[in-house]
């Protein structure tokens, strides 16, 4: 027995959900597959080790899914305003809501209140089907689009697979697409802490030797901490008792929100520049990690896989308004065209940035640190990079400018 549909996705997470979200509400026949049934309830003092600074444009795509409210039901966190500044000279960059036509520059969001608001959303649409306990072992070639078999043995056949299962996809390795990349030897070290200053909805980012320190803000005054770290010193530091651990951390935050008073558990992933030499073969495609993993010290990770979502919905979308196959390929090549080259942008930028920090010659940290001072100078270049954080920038899918793709 083998179940039909139009469109399956393989991985519920932030990516995958959004996509089926869409993919719903234009009256896509959809299957979203994970291994776990998300968490959708959890007690109000605990916060996810695993948080996404959400642009203007992943807001406006999921406000426009009607997903946005349920998480902020749940908890999200606006910041107003970014500090960033280099701990080894005077080069210091600040933006502000207050120079923009929004009352926030972001939102800090913990990644499960996404990824609930988001299955709470697909419960409530006819045309999706969430199916919780799947874990694919192969992926066939099928007389139209692919078939999926699971470890039970189960089968789904769909014109077009779309694999959103991170950053080592499964899917990915079955469809035979090669990736290009390099791990960065160093880890993201990931807590919530409470600092003895408030965060003042700033989200705070120090460049150091081994990598960036960002501090970035929750509603309930704690902050998230992304820590770049080399990995020998990030598996040192998890092993530190809290007290030497917060102690490290005040050292490295140059006091900037005063005494670190408490840390939850600390974890830490490492971190890799990575992505898939193709994002599309015959009747399937990549999207979000599974299709390109980048350095996250500007929080974009999370953002260009909504994109990607976005636009591979908007063009599964049209595809199906013109009566045309969802497992055609010129769909899938404007897919691969439209978002590969804007991913590969953002991630050379973020590569470049973090080799720039961690150049230890003077002269190399004197003209860093010059040229973040004329940016910060600089309204009309301040403005352009601004724009760029927020995700406010030409080509994005109509979803990404609050507006329906279907």
């Amino acid at each position: 027995m083998t179940d039909n549909f139009e469109v399956i996705i393989v991985g519920g997470g932030i990516v995958g959900a959004t996509t089926a979200c869409a993919l719903a509400q234009g009256g896509i026949n959809v299957a979203l597959l994970d291994m776990f049934n998300p968490q959708r309830q959890w007690t109000d003092d605990s916060v996810d080790l695993r948080v996404s600074a959400l642009t203007k444009a992943s807001q406006n795509i999921l406000e426009t899914l009607g997903v946005w409210e349920g998480m902020a039901q749940r908890r999200i966190s606006p910041y107003k305003d970014m500090r960033v500044w280099d701990g080894k000279a005077d080069g210091e960059l600040h933006f502000d809501c207050a120079d923009t036509e929004f009352n926030e520059l972001g939102h800090i969001v913990e990644n499960r209140v996404t990824v609930a608001a988001l299955w709470d959303k697909l419960e409530t649409l006819p045309s999706a089907t969430c199916i919780s306990d799947a874990k694919v072992s192969q992926m066939q070639m099928a007389e139209k689009g692919r078939t999926l078999v699971l470890e039970d043995n189960r089968k789904f056949t769909a014109d077009l697979i779309i694999a959103a299962d991170g950053r080592d996809s499964s899917l990915r390795n079955m469809a035979g697409i090669d990736v290009t990349g390099w791990p960065y030897q160093q880890d993201g070290l990931v807590a919530t802490i409470s600092t003895e200053k408030s965060h003042q909805l700033t989200a705070w980012q120090r460049f150091l030797d081994e990598g960036p320190l960002a501090f970035l803000p929750l509603s309930d005054g704690q902050c998230s901490i992304v820590w770049t770290l080399k990995t020998t010193t990030a598996k040192a530091y998890l092993k530190l008792n809290d007290v030497d651990f917060l102690e490290k951390l005040e050292q490295a935050s140059g006091g900037i929100l005063g005494k670190m008073q408490k840390t939850e558990p600390r974890a830490a992933f490492p971190l890799r520049f990575q992505y898939a030499n193709s994002y599309t073969d015959e009747s399937f495609a990549l999207m979000g990690d599974s299709a390109h993993a980048m350095h996250p010290l500007a929080g974009q990770g999370a953002n260009a896989g909504l994109l990607d979502a976005a636009a591979l919905a908007e063009l599964v979308i049209k595809t199906k308004q013109q009566g045309r196959p969802l497992s055609s390929k010129k769909f899938l090549r404007q897919y691969e065209r439209w978002r590969k080259g804007d991913n590969l942008l953002m991630m050379s930028s973020m590569d470049v940035i973090n080799k720039t920090f961690l150049a230890t010659a003077l002269p190399l940290i004197s003209l860093r640190s010059i040229g973040m001072n004329i940016i910060n100078q600089t309204p009309l270049i301040k403005k352009l990079f601004n724009d760029h954080a927020m995700g406010l920038r030409m080509d994005l899918p109509v979803l990404a400018k609050k507006q329906k793709c279907w």
